[in-house]
């Protein structure tokens, strides 16, 4: 199984990268193994991950889920949000992350679902809300990506 990010002869193809990562045809990121983050699904425009928080790993020093970890969960949803409506041979960075911490986490199951609100030809915005097994919203982020072509898109 190859690494999500090795680079290959072969054309660049986020989308299809995505839908492989999904199928473990490819290995997710290094980044989700580290916070231990999975993706469930992804489909154009929408994806949806997953982490089991667990306190030796995630805790800030209040006791609480660090919010990074939440940033983080929230930007691979987002960008595999997004990372789903690109063409072959377009990848994209981001250009702008904000997120609001809206209740306290401790021991919790959460699901990040990001959606894209608006994909334009060179700048889209992907939001996501991070809920948690009551469903309770837990926090919210927002992301505007830059589509990248060309000899921009190399090496990214």
């Amino acid at each position: 199984m190859s690494n999500a990010l090795t680079a290959t002869a072969e054309p660049l193809d986020l989308a299809a990268r995505c839908r492989a990562i999904l199928d473990g045809r490819v290995a997710p990121p290094p980044i989700a193994g580290l916070i231990g983050f999975r993706v469930l699904s992804c489909e154009p425009g929408r994806a949806v991950f997953e982490l089991n928080t667990d306190l030796e790993r995630h805790a800030n020093p209040m006791g609480t889920v660090h919010g990074g970890i939440l940033c983080d969960l929230a930007d691979a949803a987002m960008g595999f949000a997004y990372a789903s409506t690109l063409e072959q041979n377009e990848t994209f960075t981001t250009l702008e992350l904000k997120i609001n911490f809206l209740r306290p986490v401790w021991q919790a199951r959460l699901t990040a679902t990001g959606n894209v609100v608006q994909r334009g030809r060179t700048v889209g915005l992907v939001e996501c809300e991070i809920v948690d097994a009551q469903d309770r919203l837990v926090a919210r982020a927002s992301s505007t990506c830059m589509t990248l072509r060309g000899a921009t898109a190399r090496g990214r």
